[in-house]
């Protein structure tokens, strides 16, 4: 099919280097993936540096929850992108066109949905199931509101991205995702310095630059994909197609809702340690979002192998890219566990200037890093097992990384010797149990039933 599109805007993995197409589809996704964190880390620097210390725990205190309703949307797309590969990967041309032309229908009805629903429970999730404190809840409130408002920019985005990434264009996503980070830069610093708009301006400019990145990112698929072009039959609602997506893709919106759920029970455990271990949280947070995303771009592109590689029935070669992918995540992690060991401090000072911040955050970054591999795990096995459409797998990964972490901070945190730092050590002791549950899953026959 790869010949009857076009090779510019798609890449076949069923045939040739393994380990090139792995690389060089991951390199877009891992500096997009930075781009994607701009959003949020430009975010909580304005507000650590040009604010103040409140405003950084306000905007720190949402992510949680908004990744809650978030996840419901996300999982949609990641469903939607692995059944455009799985059409791609067997060569059937009209499948793909069917299921993005379908793909739109779902996702905004979902995302409109998903949107107003984290708008108007924007206020007693956070005053009255999180415990935000007083002295920050009406900036968490008015930037939960703003954000989930602007969601469906985000939901459309990230569907055309994983549509692209599902035919082996991992490039094009990015060129929009850079200029609209760059944007979102530039308004943030305007709304908040200029007009002196504080929270509210963050949110604004958040939301404004995803949805020019997703207006841009679908403008350009019509006029330059081929995959694009349909037909008025691409059109008609395919009910087969849409199950598909809903099947594979309520999977992956239940694993990350579970994640998320799992978060905001952890945030009001993280509210009650009071605003410097707020700010703390939020910070290392931000600082491992990067590092994950990267360990996350590996995975997109073991799920889009897998994918291509499930439609053409060729098993062998996903045992390969297994092996490659392992390979190359344990090179990063051992690359990136000392690299915060010596440079955790500066890391943090990027955010805020606060010493008592900054130290605590310190010493989370040297625990944390000491848990990148089995972290790197989930990842690589979850891509494999995702792109496989294992419905069963994200459900067990989600169950499992919920209980971790609403049971570990609770008695982690308990010990005298820990104190507010067992939240970082539950975070750990949390991907380890869920690395070992993807590697075991991954090495199970059962699933593999009917594809290889």
């Amino acid at each position: 099919m790869a010949q009857t599109v076009t090779k510019k805007y798609t890449r076949d993995m069923t045939k040739g280097d393994i380990t090139r197409h792995i690389i060089f589809f991951m390199l877009p996704m891992m500096i997009g993936n930075v781009f994607q964190q701009l959003y949020n880390i430009v975010d909580t620097i304005i507000a650590g540096q040009f604010i103040n210390a409140g405003a950084l725990a306000a905007v720190g205190s949402t992510g949680h929850i908004t990744n809650l309703f978030f996840a419901l949307g996300n999982g949609l797309a990641t469903g939607i992108g692995i059944v455009v590969s799985h059409y791609f990967g067997s060569g059937d041309e009209k499948g793909v066109r069917s299921t993005i032309a379908n793909a739109f229908y779902m996702v905004i009805a979902t995302s409109v949905f998903v949107g107003l629903l984290g708008f108007f429970l924007a206020r007693p999730v956070l005053k009255y199931g999180l415990n935000t404190p007083d002295n920050i809840l009406e900036d968490a409130i008015i930037y939960m509101a703003i954000t989930c408002a602007g969601f469906i920019g985000t939901a459309l985005y990230n569907t055309i991205s994983y549509i692209m990434r599902g035919v082996g264009d991992s490039r094009t996503p990015l060129y929009f995702l850079i200029i609209s980070s760059f944007l979102n830069i530039v308004m943030d610093l305007f709304f908040v310095i200029t007009l002196g708009l504080g929270v509210k301006g963050l949110a604004i400019a958040t939301i404004t630059a995803q949805a020019l990145s997703a207006a841009c990112s679908i403008c350009y698929a019509f006029v330059k994909n081929p995959i694009f072009r349909f037909t008025k039959d691409d059109f008609a609602p395919d009910k087969r197609i849409i199950r598909e997506c809903y099947t594979l893709g309520g999977s992956m919106a239940l694993q990350s809702g579970l994640i998320a759920l799992s978060f905001v029970i952890l945030q009001r455990v993280i509210n009650s340690f009071g605003t410097v271990v707020i700010a703390a949280f939020t910070t290392t947070s931000k600082i491992e979002n990067l590092i994950n995303m990267q360990f996350k771009a590996l995975g997109d592109s073991m799920s889009t192998f897998t994918g291509q590689n499930i439609g053409a029935k060729n098993g062998a070669r996903v045992k390969s890219g297994y092996r490659i992918g392992m390979t190359m995540m344990i090179i990063y992690a051992l690359v990136m566990i000392p690299a915060m060991w010596l440079f955790g401090d500066a890391c943090m000072r990027v955010f805020v200037n606060d010493p008592e911040v900054v130290a605590f955050g310190k010493t989370a970054m040297r625990i944390l890093s000491s848990f990148y591999l089995p972290l790197g795990t989930i990842f690589v096995c979850r891509g494999i097992l995702n792109g496989a459409g294992d419905a069963k797998f994200p459900l067990i990964s989600g169950i499992a990384e919920m209980a971790g972490r609403i049971i570990f901070p609770a008695f982690f945190c308990s010990l005298p010797f820990l104190g507010a730092y067992g939240l970082w050590v539950a975070t750990g002791v949390t991907w380890t149990i869920v690395g070992v549950t993807a590697f075991v899953r991954f090495h199970q026959k059962s699933w593999r039933k009917g594809l290889f």
